[in-house]
């Protein structure tokens, strides 16, 4: 009897699927049940796949979770990693981002993830070991965004790229924890406009230099 040995391509490849269904699965439950507790068997079983796959893949169902949540947020790298680059009227690093931020619909995926993952906001990054699944969210955002722009800009210092990047998505942690404040974390056209107001705040903020200037309405309190 011979045995049939897969390549190593076909062997990434079952790898690659398995962890693609195993996400997608999580994704799904978090939608059906609005909340992200579930078990490993429930998953696999969703996947039709082991547990024993589970977690080859992955340490534990937080692990999932968290790379769901990253996805979520990073849609908007996505898109602009899918916009022809071009030498032609290229508004530069800083407004392209900036752009991204302003164009990307955050607010829907961060109100979906304040419901999947509790009520309380997503602490300020100083206190981010609170909630680990977000800080990851966020810094996995900052290491796809930063990825990128190196592409699109391959001439561009690597370090000024990181430090662009680190300060924008760090500072989209904070507008969070404002926001949430201000708005419940709710979807609503009135959350949308602040989520706006906040935006522009910080890009200005790192356009600037963090000049200072009047505070902003939905700034926290001492």
């Amino acid at each position: 009897m011979q045995i049939t040995v897969p390549s190593e391509d076909r062997r990434k490849a079952l790898k690659d699927r398995h962890r693609q269904a195993i996400v997608a699965a999580a994704a799904a439950l978090m939608h059906d049940r609005q909340t992200t507790d579930f078990t490993v068997d429930e998953l696999a079983q969703r996947a039709e796949v082991s547990r024993r796959t589970v977690f080859n893949h992955f340490g534990s169902v937080r692990d999932i979770v968290s790379e769901v949540c990253s996805d979520v947020l990073s849609a908007a790298v996505e898109r602009l990693i899918a916009v022809p680059v071009s030498d032609v009227g290229r508004p530069g690093m800083f407004e392209e981002i900036a752009e991204t931020f302003r164009t990307a619909d955050l607010v829907a995926p961060m109100a979906y993830l304040t419901r999947l993952l509790g009520n309380g906001p997503i602490p300020l990054p100083a206190q981010a070991s609170a909630h680990p699944i977000a800080l990851r969210a966020f810094t996995e955002l900052s290491e796809r965004l930063s990825a990128a722009m190196l592409t699109r800009y391959p001439e561009a210092d690597r370090l000024s790229v990181h430090l662009l990047v680190g300060a924008l998505t760090s500072g989209l942690g904070v507008l969070y924890h404002h926001w949430h404040c201000a708005t419940g974390a709710v979807d609503t056209s009135e959350s949308r406009r602040i989520w706006a107001e906040l935006l522009d705040a910080l890009l200005e903020k790192v356009r600037s230099g963090y000049v200072p200037g009047p505070a902003s309405p939905h700034s926290l309190h001492p």
